[in-house]
């Protein structure tokens, strides 16, 4: 097997894992920690005129919100201010792709949302890297590489994956032993 085909299968293999994943990262805002004090309820007129801008569609029901759901959505306030008009056109663009999800689609990003989230550093890195590397593709490229994955049988999934993971430690070995 060529050293491309086994970039190719890498890559396809990440980025089935990573598309799921980008889904609920970016269609979703990250968790925070939890507060070591209860959130503050937080009046109408107290937020700037620019948050009550972009909050205007909470106006009428903002004072009866919980103090938790309000500093959620102050957050996404404040990080939509922050960001460019490129970033916010791309946030606009996820958020309507997270919109025409099913429901049992969305479940599915948040459960692989939170398994991704649960992985070392080391290995998160490794799936954003088989994603690039997957967009990097041609778009013929990465719908072969879709058709093959979606018609092998489990068996040859677990086989793929498997040889996957024998190349990874081959070149990242385990530390030697005290």
């Amino acid at each position: 097997m060529s050293e491309s085909h086994g970039f190719t299968r890498r890559a396809a293999l990440a980025a089935i894992c990573a598309v799921g994943l980008q889904l609920a990262f970016n269609g979703r805002a990250r968790a925070e920690s939890p507060a070591a004090a209860p959130a503050a309820h937080t009046e109408w007129n107290s937020l700037q005129p620019e948050e009550q801008k972009i909050l205007s569609r909470y106006g009428d029901k903002w004072n009866t919100l919980a103090p938790e759901q309000q500093q959620r959505l102050l957050r996404g306030a404040r990080r939509w201010q922050s960001m460019s008009p490129e970033q916010r056109e791309r946030a606009q663009q996820r958020y309507k792709r997270w919109r025409e999800l099913t429901p049992e689609q969305r479940e599915l990003a948040r459960q692989r949302w939170h398994r991704f989230r649960e992985l070392t550093p080391e290995q998160q890195q490794r799936i954003r890297q088989g994603y690039r590397g997957f967009k990097n593709l041609t778009p013929e490229q990465r719908q072969h590489m879709r058709e093959r994955w979606q018609n092998a049988t489990p068996e040859q999934r677990q086989k793929w994956l498997e040889k996957r993971r024998e190349r990874q430690g081959k070149r990242h070995p385990p530390p030697p032993a005290p």
